[in-house]
């Protein structure tokens, strides 16, 4: 059986931070970060803080998230030098997209742009 790569059973609510720290770095806010999540995922503000409380892995939040956003196909290009539309592992792919959304929110991104508005 193949191992799981690691990131899938690494606390949601353990990254979370570092998206945050990320976004602050470059002058944008937590806030926005959120709206991030909560277009991709479909989670409530108030879901979203469970999830992180509760230390739910990646595999969880995603498995758990009320409704992918229909626009995800939509999110291309690389990050962590992968193209994100080519990530073969469904899992693998959704947390590929919360990278590059937050990425494109540090590179100073319109958010209408950001959720494919």
């Amino acid at each position: 059986m193949e191992k799981k790569p690691r990131v899938f059973t690494m606390s949601f609510g353990s990254v979370y931070p570092l998206y945050v720290q990320k976004a602050e770095k470059k002058g944008r806010t937590k806030e926005e970060v959120d709206e991030i999540i909560t277009w991709l995922t479909g989670y409530s503000e108030k879901q979203l803080q469970r999830a992180i409380d509760r230390k739910v892995d990646f595999e969880a939040f995603f498995a758990r998230a009320p409704r992918m956003n229909p626009n995800v196909g939509l999110i291309k290009g690389v990050v962590c030098g992968v193209r994100v539309e080519d990530v073969a592992d469904p899992l693998m792919q959704k947390i590929r997209y919360l990278d590059k959304l937050v990425d494109e929110l540090a590179k100073g991104k319109k958010m209408a742009s950001i959720l494919r508005g």
